[in-house]
């Protein structure tokens, strides 16, 4: 989803990122095509409820692909499929709910979509990814701040890079506007929603 830095201690990292970035020869052999790994990632959420407690959620299934510029960080892209049948929070009436007309319309609307626009360095090892989401018929820009957590060939033998990340929306921004008003004050579910990512993704051969 972005370029992904590696770990540097303090002893090594250099002063300016632009220069290492530059110079680094294992930086820049992360360049290349990704897919994002399903099965160990995850996309969540976490919403307040009745102005009490949080409550999260994930959707099991998506996919996704990355593009990796370990010389240009602006280069890296990516995309985000993301299936809103899937969703779970664990209790099987709200996922019907959510999946309804009052929230995602989830027959009408099976995805939800990012496409990514830009790519900016942060920090040594943080990332910014601006893109278009897309919920129901809805297209707007998200920002999603990110941290790379590392670069690694597993057991079969698969170049992986992983990283982390969140960024904060206001739901009714994408027509997702149903609530219910609280006797005490307030309403049922709050409009803003923090969105999370834990990626795992593999270098294609």
């Amino acid at each position: 989803m972005a370029l992904f830095n590696r770990k540097r201690n303090a002893e090594t990292a250099a002063p300016a990122a632009t220069a290492t970035l530059a110079a680094d020869p294992a930086l820049a052999a992360l360049t290349g095509d990704y897919t994002i790994d399903p099965a160990h990632s995850s996309i969540g959420f976490t919403v307040r409820h009745a102005m009490v407690t949080n409550v999260r959620g994930s959707f099991a299934e998506h996919e996704g692909v990355l593009h990796l510029d370990g010389s240009n960080p602006a280069a890296s892209t990516a995309t985000i499929d993301v299936r809103i049948d899937s969703i779970d929070t664990g209790i099987a009436d709200r996922d019907g709910h959510l999946k309804s007309a009052d929230f995602f319309d989830a027959e009408k609307y099976p995805l939800m979509t990012f496409r990514s626009t830009a790519v900016e360095q942060t920090g040594s090892e943080t990332y910014r990814i601006t893109g278009d989401l897309t919920i129901k018929d809805v297209t707007k820009p998200l920002s999603i701040d990110l941290e790379f957590n590392g670069a690694a060939t597993d057991v079969y033998g698969a170049e992986r890079v992983g990283f982390e990340g969140s960024a904060e929306i206001l739901r009714s921004e994408w027509g997702l506007t149903w609530n219910a008003a609280l006797e005490t004050g307030g309403v049922m579910v709050s409009d803003k929603v923090k969105l999370t990512f834990d990626i795992s993704a593999v270098k294609q051969g």
